[in-house]
């Protein structure tokens, strides 16, 4: 007993103390450290990934700079559990602030978390992990092999596919570049296809990919260029009159082989082929005669210093992407909580009313879709810009010049524009649900990328949530769901290929399944999958290999254009980072404005003096009486008529209503000597509600009954409204 206990001290005692593992490979753990005084035992990618230990001291303290006391009080506070082996000593945790997933270094490595080994090396979750997307090439076809170790892999980029950035046509497996990285090093690590060093480096490193900084393997095997130290030393002359023979080479004079300068691979002694005594530039026969004899312009000059082969080569003055772990001195900006937040700090990209110099003016005529990509395909076209939107009408000749008018035709457009794009030629699928449709006219028009363009508009400048996206398309664009296989229920019902599709899904034997595919084979020879299927096994690969040529491979270039429409204004970046956020807003119907979201909207704000406050209270009960007859019938108005009186839309906008919607009460006494003429009515201001233009402040009148309420809100309302032109 005792000596098993001693063994499991002593293996407790290799352990790491941040991943409670003894195991000891540098390609997966980087090297392990021991301190021996101090009994600890830590890899370097566990100090590297590790949320609260920094590199306080100089590379020849502790361990490589990592203090011994803020390793020790770092695995004190790791007391978390694990995710992944639900055991405590989590260090690893993801970098957005609202995720809390922890997990041990090892336990994250085959779960796929992703840890950067640049900065502050930052660590992700699979939900929140940094993906790549396809770009646009000159051809569809993707390729099928990993460019490392030419083993076939699946073209679909994921955590374990990764892609060249510079010449697209690279693609590998995240083992098969990750052991390339450890072999290349810093200095030589590049794509193995168009040699791109800068970009492929900073795109491995952002994917995760541990790059050294050190020298390539093969440059620090010893005596590995030792070959390179053997030079020719023959007389290749015709006649070689040296008594010593042809191999022979003096250090001097006559007899000392002098090398072709261009191929290097002939010699002659000087006497052999009657070179002066200091001659040391001179080209063979062969070379001569290749160079038309003019081998001897590219001699270098006297006195030009050679560098050695043998010399290690300069290392970059740049900084290393991996060199240290050190706190940043700026504290990072607080992440987001929603996706309102994330939407919301696009829009301080926008331009006010007040700082623009020139407008987007927009004329929507027969159609917002047309008006929409009349405006993306103008000239000098700027998305910060704000929009200013006249709708068609004879009694109006000018666009709006009052803000609240300048808002709901703002809104309205956007509201119709988003309606219009899912029933464009670009989509297909029932309401709600719609897929990417291939259109060679839209690919003719670049129609794709227009529309892409529109919707991120939408989004920024206040527009409702999309809710029209399937889920397939979603994953398609934003691989979220990551890594989940598409299937027959992804296709559009209804479309030729899907009947297909279903209708060997249905077979109940080869037989009736060869039957089909006789009956399909022009679509299988488009898919490339016509071949020969014996089992029912079969069948169900050949299915997959259908969907995902339906789904992903022909669409390549639609999908492409509309992630890149979808860059406007950095959308598609965000997007792309909160994936699970963004996912009801592309793919889910708009909320049903009901009673509760406007009492949740709108935030009263009461007087101090005690008996004002008392009526102020009980307006505010009549105004929510007044939103529950207006959701059940009992009034002329409807809720989505209130919202517009009171912000300017009928739908809640994706990026939500800003400045947040308020609530405050008018004092009759204050204002019964004043009129509003802002109408055209000579009404008294403490009667009837009021709403300040582009502020969402919601002003109500103090009345006594609530049938004074309900008739003063209908009739503002109803006359509000009723401004906005009849075709909007």
């Amino acid at each position: 007993m005792r000596t098993k206990a001693a063994s499991q001290l002593a293996g407790m005692e290799n352990c790491c103390v941040l991943c409670r593992l003894p195991d000891d490979d540098p390609n997966l753990f980087g090297e392990k450290f021991t301190v021996t005084e101090e009994n600890i035992s830590v890899h370097y990618f566990c100090l590297l990934t590790s949320s609260g230990v920094y590199q306080r001291g100089k590379e020849h303290e502790g361990i490589v700079g990592f203090m011994v006391d803020d390793i020790k009080m770092e695995v004190r506070r790791s007391s978390r559990l694990c995710v992944v082996c639900k055991k405590t000593g989590a260090s690893v945790g993801c970098n957005i602030r609202s995720c809390r997933k922890m997990v041990h270094f090892p336990c994250g490595r085959s779960h796929r978390f992703l840890s950067q080994f640049t900065g502050l090396f930052p660590s992700f979750c699979p939900d929140h992990s940094p993906t790549q997307t396809m770009s646009v090439t000159s051809e569809l076809s993707l390729p099928q092999t990993c460019s490392v170790c030419l083993d076939s892999l699946d073209p679909v980029l994921s955590y374990s596919v990764l892609k060249c950035p510079s010449c697209h046509g690279s693609w590998f497996h995240r083992d098969c570049v990750q052991h390339q990285a450890l072999s290349a090093g810093l200095f030589f690590f590049k794509c193995t296809l168009c040699n791109n060093k800068k970009e492929y480096q900073e795109e491995m490193l952002r994917m995760g990919i541990y790059i050294p900084e050190r020298d390539a393997s093969w440059e620090l095997e010893a005596n590995a260029y030792s070959e390179l130290l053997q030079v020719y030393s023959n007389c290749d002359a015709e006649t070689c009159v040296c008594r010593s023979g042809r191999s022979h080479s003096a250090k001097t004079g006559w007899f000392h082989v002098v090398r072709c300068l261009l191929c290097g691979s002939t010699g002659t002694h000087r006497k052999c082929s009657g070179l002066s005594l200091d001659t040391q530039d001179w080209a063979c026969s062969d070379c001569s005669k290749a160079t038309d004899g003019q081998a001897s312009l590219m001699a270098s000059p006297q006195g030009q210093s050679r560098v050695s082969l043998l010399t290690k080569r300069r290392l970059s003055s740049s900084h290393s992407p991996v060199t240290s772990k050190r706190a940043a001195l700026p504290s990072p900006a607080p992440s987001p909580r929603s996706y309102k937040e994330v939407l919301q700090a696009l829009a301080v990209q926008l331009l006010s009313d007040q700082e623009a110099e020139t407008w987007s003016e927009v004329l929507v005529e027969s159609s917002a879709l047309n008006a929409g990509l009349d405006l993306v395909r103008r000239q000098g076209f700027d998305p910060t810009h704000p929009l200013s939107v006249r709708f068609r009408d004879e009694a109006r000749t000018s666009f709006p010049s009052s803000p609240w008018l300048r808002v709901a035709a703002r809104q309205r457009f956007l509201e119709q524009l988003v309606g219009q794009i899912q029933n464009s030629a670009v989509f297909e699928g029932p309401e709600g649900c719609k897929s990417l449709r291939l259109d060679s006219r839209a690919l003719a028009d670049d129609l794709y990328f227009d529309v892409g363009c529109l919707l991120a508009l939408a989004l920024v400048h206040g527009g409702p949530p999309l809710g029209f996206f399937s889920s397939a398309l979603f994953q398609c664009l934003f691989n979220y769901p990551p890594n989940c296989p598409l299937s027959l229920s992804h296709m559009t019902p209804g479309t030729a290929f899907t009947k297909i599709v279903a209708r060997m899904m249905k077979a109940d034997s080869v037989q009736q399944l060869q039957r089909v595919q006789k009956e399909s084979v022009l679509y299988l020879e488009l898919a490339g999958c016509n071949r020969p299927v014996m089992t029912l096994e079969d069948r169900d690969v050949l299915v997959e290999d259908l969907v995902s040529f339906t789904l992903i491979t022909r669409m390549q270039l639609p999908l492409q254009r509309l992630r890149e429409g979808l860059q406007t204004l950095g959308v598609f970046q965000k997007v792309q980072l909160f994936p699970s956020w963004f996912y009801g807003v592309f793919c889910n119907s708009s909320l049903q404005l009901s009673v509760d979201t406007l009492n949740r909207l709108f935030h009263a704000s009461f007087s101090a003096q005690t008996e004002l406050h008392k009526q102020e209270e009980v307006v505010h009960e009549f105004w929510r009486c007044f939103l529950l007859d207006c959701e059940v019938g009992r009034s002329s108005v409807t809720l989505q008529d209130v919202l517009q009186f009171s912000t300017g839309t009928e739908v809640l906008p994706a990026i939500g209503l800003l400045p947040v919607p308020r609530i405050s009460f008018l004092d009759p006494a204050s204002c019964s000597s004043s009129s509003s003429s802002s109408d055209g009515d000579q009404r008294e201001q403490g009667l009837f509600p009021q709403c300040l233009p582009g502020s969402n402040h919601l002003q109500l009148p103090l009345t006594t009954s609530y049938r004074a309420f309900k008739s003063a809100m209908e009739q503002a309302v109803s006359h509000r409204v009723h401004f906005l032109p009849s075709d909007m």
